[in-house]
């Protein structure tokens, strides 16, 4: 039986060096998946063919998101954005959704597809929010650092099985308003949504913690990546 092909995006240094975490190709691998790290590309018509050849999409962490994107001017609290990777990441997301096929984006991804999909973002959750909870945890990355509720009936709670759950943290960005056809499908106890998902289609959904680095330990991370895989595979 052939393994569905993952697209993963990869971040990208000043100098154009891609770089992955291997934990992500490694989650994707043993849940059954092909992961392929999806190439920088110039113009709209490769980054088409990209999205026909691939079964699912991991869109994965990494810098900041231009909030040209949504309509807003940069705050100081903003960081490193790459034009690039946004146009790249925004586009193929786009062509995914066209196409239905399984998308599962973690921390900057869950944002990114928000804003891809007509939401908004928080620049700076520090500077534009109060009574904040510790999001970027000072703590080993498997560690599980705060609770989340989780929406009953939502793909993510048949997934993890549970309204209550804890995951890792490490964001200072995080989605502001849902994009049209998505719900908050989990927030914190300071009401930070960590969690999206599409009501149009099978499977896309996005979490704002990093359950790649949560699969040795924890079954929700391990059954989030098996579901997304098993989706590809029968998309």
């Amino acid at each position: 039986m052939r393994r569905p092909v993952i697209g993963v995006t990869a971040s990208r240094d000043e100098r154009g060096t891609l770089s992955v975490g291997r934990e992500y190709l490694e989650s994707v691998l043993r849940a059954g998946g092909l992961p392929l790290i999806v190439p920088y590309v110039e113009g709209d018509e490769p980054i088409r063919e990209i999205a026909e050849r691939i079964d699912g999409l991991l869109l994965t962490g990494g810098g900041d998101i231009d909030p040209a994107w949504f309509g807003e001017e940069p705050i100081p609290g903003l960081g490193w954005v790459d034009p690039g990777r946004d146009h790249l990441e925004i586009f193929l997301i786009r062509r995914m959704l066209e196409e239905r096929k399984p998308i599962l984006a973690i921390c900057r991804g869950c944002q990114i597809l928000n804003v891809a999909a007509g939401g908004d973002m928080f620049q700076d959750l520090y500077r534009q929010r109060e009574d904040l909870l510790q999001h970027q945890q000072k703590a080993p990355r498997s560690h599980l650092s705060h609770s989340v509720e989780v929406a009953e009936g939502s793909l993510l709670h048949r997934i993890a099985g549970s309204t209550a759950i804890k995951v890792n943290s490490f964001h200072h960005q995080a989605v502001r308003k849902p994009a049209p056809g998505f719900i908050a499908c989990a927030k914190a106890k300071d009401g930070v949504i960590e969690g999206v998902e599409s009501v149009r289609h099978p499977f896309v959904l996005g979490v704002q913690w990093h359950p790649e680095h949560l699969v040795e330990t924890d079954a929700v991370s391990r059954r989030l990546f098996e579901a997304f895989v098993q989706a590809a595979a029968s998309a």
